[in-house]
């Protein structure tokens, strides 16, 4: 199976988390991104998994979801929607 990205959780600091994602550096703040991340303990904030295809990250403490291409901005065109001539 291809991987959608290569992703590498760095490291979390209060409410930022440090990834590498297809090689480049970004950090996000948590806090802004989710309710319950925003809420959530230190150690269930570091109980991270990335999707074996790099989709998505997923926190099974919190049932929390967050997919790779809304976190850097990637938009995709979908196949039902014919572009404008």
């Amino acid at each position: 199976m291809d991987k959608a990205h290569n992703v590498q959780i760095h490291k979390f600091q209060d409410f930022l988390m440090h990834l590498s994602i297809d090689g480049k550096e970004y950090e996000f703040d948590l806090s802004k991104l989710s309710k319950r991340l925003a809420e959530a303990t230190q150690a269930e904030r570091e109980n991270i998994e990335v999707s074996p295809s790099g989709y998505g990250l997923h926190w099974p403490d919190l049932d929390e979801d967050l997919s790779i291409d809304g976190l850097i901005g990637v938009k995709h065109q979908s196949p039902f929607v014919k572009p404008k001539t």
